[in-house]
């Protein structure tokens, strides 16, 4: 079968005891083989977070994307309460889209693709109403934006207001303090930078915070985030059906980074986009946003505007090569290069290499054809002098 090299933000390349584990011996999760196996991937967790207080947070896990991670915040936490989401991106928009439905006072502040969260605006707009909940995105992987925790999270607890976060594209890549930037609530997924499969989630928070959950209303049966809390604080269960080989191979995937290290995992994962970012602005190439707003995973990249976007991935694809393309303002503007999952070195050459020859290739006719003009203006220039030298008969011009 012919492997694809996954230079996107996820899925990814899994390494091999990851795509091993997958196909472990069939078990019930009703039995204790799967409370073990749960218990063991939650300390895995936070311990990948590096939660210093382990006995003050949970974490839970659910069968869905990263999405339904934050569709169970967001159902689970507001109540009545006023949640403000803070968007500059696609998933920030798809945030406050999620909440509006189960939430009748949702509001949004909404900055530009692409650009930095405003403090001051976010600040202004949390001393003039009341928010009880703010909520926003930590990697933003339309633009490869990486917003700031620390900020939001001061400016929020000023305000008296939770802070919750989706950390789906950067847990396992960035720091993510929890403690130091004051988040109740935080979502991942097994995939993207954790080096697992898709299809499963989980929600990382305060203890105290899972136990108000109790008193609110329910909004969602199957993303209920107290009734996973429950499940796994008394039988260490899941409330459904969940995917048990996916588990196993989440369970290996973590394994391997603390056996690495974590601090050496986000050392790795910054290495690997320093070499693509160093090696596309050899080739020419000029990036959307500036290279200390960007998240270590993922590359956003302006196409050359006499290349069709669609057609470069395709000649990438004929190499077995997959990147992304922009998405809303930015489709068919920009095209997203991921370093994340098993991508060895030689394998980003590849891809540099790939690319190199790729957009040679696709060079405008407006530049090749000074060079050829210049080339057959000296050789008839050269010619002529030749026979001049040879020849005492004046030359007529040619």
């Amino acid at each position: 079968m012919k492997k694809y090299l996954l230079f996107t933000p996820g899925p990814v390349n899994v390494a091999k005891n990851v795509r091993m584990a997958i196909g472990k011996e069939d078990i019930c999760h009703r039995e204790t083989d799967f409370d073990c196996l749960l218990e063991s991937i939650e300390n895995k967790l936070l311990r990948l977070f590096e939660i210093r207080n382990i006995a003050d947070y949970r974490a839970v896990v659910i069968t869905g994307s990263g999405t339904a991670a934050n569709e169970s915040i967001l159902s689970s936490v507001v109540g009545d309460k006023n949640i403000l989401i803070l968007s500059n991106g696609e998933f920030g928009e798809r945030l406050y889209n999620i909440s509006k439905i189960h939430n009748k006072n949702t509001f949004l502040l909404k900055f530009d693709w692409g650009k930095s969260l405003n403090l001051k605006k976010i600040e202004s707009y949390l001393k003039k109403h009341k928010i009880d909940i703010v909520a926003m995105v930590h990697h933003e992987t339309s633009s490869g934006m990486l917003n700031s925790l620390e900020k939001v999270g001061a400016l929020s607890k000023a305000n008296g207001a939770m802070f919750i976060v989706d950390c789906v594209s950067s847990a396992g890549a960035e720091i993510i303090d929890m403690e130091k930037c004051h988040i109740a609530f935080c979502s991942s997924s097994s995939s993207k930078a954790i080096g697992s499969y898709s299809g499963l989630s989980f929600v990382i928070g305060a203890k105290k915070e899972f136990e108000k959950l109790k008193f609110l209303p329910v909004k969602s049966t199957y993303l209920n985030l107290y009734k996973f809390y429950h499940f796994i604080k008394t039988i260490s269960q899941t409330p459904n059906t969940p995917a048990v080989p996916l588990f196993f191979a989440l369970e290996q995937a973590l394994i391997n980074i603390l056996k690495r290290g974590v601090s050496n995992r986000h050392s790795d994962i910054k290495h690997k986009a320093n070499l693509l970012r160093q090696g596309m602005l050899k080739s020419g190439l000029k990036f959307l946003i500036a290279q200390k707003d960007m998240c270590s995973v993922l590359t956003t990249i302006h196409i050359p505007s006499h290349i069709d976007v669609d057609f470069f991935r395709h000649k990438l694809r004929e190499k077995s090569i997959i990147i992304y393309e922009g998405k809303g303002p930015y489709k068919g503007k920009v095209f997203q290069v991921g370093n994340i999952g098993e991508l060895s070195f030689a394998e980003i050459n590849y891809f540099l290499d790939s690319q190199a020859e790729i957009l040679r290739s696709l060079a405008p006719i407006e530049i090749i054809k000074p060079k050829l003009v210049y080339s057959a203006n000296n050789l008839i220039s050269n010619i002529k002098n030749k026979i001049k030298d040879a020849c005492p008969v004046p030359v007529p011009n040619v």
